[in-house]
């Protein structure tokens, strides 16, 4: 029997293993990819392609293309629950996978325990195909009439969403919405004031409406419930409130950190069960807590191809070192970013290109794999 390496979710981490499938072939090794998508789609540039900066088709990657024209099985579904004894992954729709190595890029998601009934005109931030649905219902409905918005939560990913929202709104020029945020106590709270000071200024030109009076309680299709007890009636929702890792990892007993996302170690290994690794946003690095950014996912691959291949072959691992401190730019729409590095922050339009050339510079080489194989 070949041994057989399973990686469930095509993202960020998983980029270098994927595009080296067939060497994995080559050795002999049996590769199966799970995932919820044929295609993977860069959540960097997400909110550009809501407010029509980008075609969904420049920010995605094709997996089951690149996949098997390498030799490799991809299985468009979903990984449910592991049993980590016989090795075995369950999916959704009932089928049994065997491994010998397992990696994990499972992403993470948006807590909706907040939403009560139908929820038509709500939508989460994440899976990136959701922002693609919004977008064009909101090019339909911007032309039709004005409508409120509102975007629960207060970080940055609910700072990009309302500015790309304005944007669009921008491009259908029609009707322009009202767009709210809804930011609990503090908008950008865990952000240094000069990053939050330049992101709330570019908003609120925009007459974007950021409100700081306390959590939101009960969402509804047509209503926004506070704790305090004030009711903000709306057309149109964006769940935007913190990610959090897959619940996969505590469902199936396997080692989890504080934020439950599958516990791994400087080898992106978990400890108990050393045949299963993982990457991107759905761990937690045991060593020292890591932001949910794409950067280190990115910075993962190239430890993550080598220790699967050598778990397989029974070689040295490599140590993962997360680096120096990350570039970190937001886009806020209308061609502006918020740009942090060290010591340096300033906001405008060349902050915005300097994301803009990074993101299509890192999409264009992992796109160029499809047209090679």
């Amino acid at each position: 029997m070949r041994k057989h390496l399973v990686l469930i979710g095509g993202g960020h981490a998983h980029m270098m293993t994927l595009e080296n499938i067939g060497k994995f072939v080559e050795k002999g090794f049996k590769i199966t990819v799970i995932g919820p998508s044929f295609y993977h789609y860069y959540s960097g540039m997400g909110p550009g392609m809501l407010g029509g900066t980008y075609t969904p088709k420049d920010i995605r990657f094709a997996t089951q293309d690149v996949v098997q024209k390498q030799g490799g099985i991809f299985v468009k579904d979903r990984a449910i629950r592991i049993d980590p004894v016989k090795k075995q992954i369950y999916t959704k729709t009932g089928h049994t996978f065997s491994y010998d190595v397992v990696s994990f890029n499972a992403g993470s998601y948006v807590p909706m325990q907040a939403v009560r009934g139908k929820n038509d005109n709500i939508y989460s931030v994440k899976p990136i195909e959701k922002l693609m649905e919004a977008a064009d219902k909101l090019k339909q409905l911007f032309s039709q009439k004005k409508i409120s918005i509102s975007i629960v939560g207060g970080g940055p990913s609910a700072a990009e969403v309302a500015g790309n929202v304005w944007q669009l709104a921008k491009k259908v020029n029609q009707y322009m919405p009202d767009i709210h945020i809804f930011a609990g106590n503090k908008f950008m709270a865990r952000f240094p004031e000069s990053i939050r000071v330049r992101v709330l200024s570019s908003l609120c030109k925009r007459d974007i409406q950021i409100f700081e009076t306390g959590y939101v309680k009960n969402i509804k299709q047509d209503e926004i419930c506070l704790e305090t007890g004030e009711i903000f009636p709306t057309d149109f929702i964006f769940m935007a409130l913190g990610v959090k890792p897959s619940t996969l990892f505590e469902e199936s007993g396997l080692p989890v950190g504080p934020d439950k996302g599958l516990l791994v170690n400087k080898y992106l290994q978990c400890e108990k069960y050393p045949e299963i690794f993982g990457g991107g946003d759905c761990i937690y690095f045991k060593d020292q807590p890591l932001d949910k950014v794409g950067v280190y996912a990115v910075r993962q691959n190239p430890v993550l191809l080598h220790n699967l291949m050598a778990a397989l072959e029974g070689k040295n691992l490599e140590v993962f070192d997360p680096g120096p401190e990350y570039l970190l730019i937001f886009n806020i729409g209308g061609g502006v970013g918020v740009l942090k590095k060290k010591g340096l922050v300033f906001k405008g339009k060349i902050a915005f290109m300097i994301k803009n050339y990074i993101d299509q510079k890192f999409m264009k080489k992992f796109q160029a794999i499809e047209k090679v194989l």
